[in-house]
């Protein structure tokens, strides 16, 4: 049973993570994998809202997936997932390959060189806790583009999915809270600050043992 207290520091760590942008209309929406479907249906969503003509879904056989029930790389199961929906597949494109958000970016930039397009502006969708990385990764790597963030509009208490209990979403979010300050001073995206409090409530969390995805630093 999770406390109340564990409850309230990683909703604290999780609100920072998230930065619930305004959305507007854009030249394409890119959805990085994820184990999460919601994921996929939120970028669906968001193509047939009219928000984008263009839908990429980018993600190879990350190691979260490989312990999952999946066979397929993780943008192959979400195009199927917008196919089901009704988006056009001509309308969809598909990066297969990469296994880190850095990777999604890079290769999304190698896909769009092959088929000689260039969009200006994006919405970037992740799970709620990895939409400030997300973010971050993305204006280190196309800082001349335009983007905003988003994610399946969910309660923190709604966060857990089939595989996924809380327990193990609190250990993903603390090592998310990590990376935004390690891999700002590694140069693999931008810096961010971080409030005081929420930094005390990631290292409360580290103290009480939540430290199965953090880095070696």
């Amino acid at each position: 049973m999770i406390s109340n207290q564990t409850i309230q520091l990683a909703k604290k760590v999780c609100n920072y993570l998230k930065m619930d942008q305004k959305l507007e209309t854009v030249d394409c929406i890119l959805v990085l994998g994820s184990y999460d479907e919601r994921v996929a249906k939120r970028g669906a969503e968001l193509y047939l809202q009219g928000y984008a003509p263009l839908l990429v879904f980018s993600g190879g056989m990350a190691e979260l997936i490989a312990k999952e029930d999946w066979h397929e790389a993780e943008a192959d199961h979400f195009k199927k997932i917008a196919l089901k929906m009704g988006v056009p597949e001509k309308d969809i494109l598909v990066e297969n390959k990469s296994a880190n958000t850095g990777e999604n970016i890079l290769f999304t930039q190698k896909l769009f060189k092959q088929k000689n397009i260039d969009p200006q502006s994006f919405i970037v969708v992740q799970k709620p806790y990895m939409e400030r990385r997300a973010y971050a990764t993305f204006k280190k790597h196309w800082p001349e583009k335009k983007v905003l963030v988003t994610s399946p509009q969910l309660a923190f208490e709604d966060y857990p999915c089939p595989g996924h209990t809380l327990e193990r979403i609190i250990n993903i979010a603390v090592g998310d809270m990590q990376r935004v300050k390690v891999y700002a001073e590694k140069g693999y995206q931008i810096f961010q600050e971080i409030p005081e409090d929420v930094w005390q409530a990631y290292e409360q969390l580290v103290e009480m043992g939540y430290t199965e995805h953090l880095i070696k630093e």
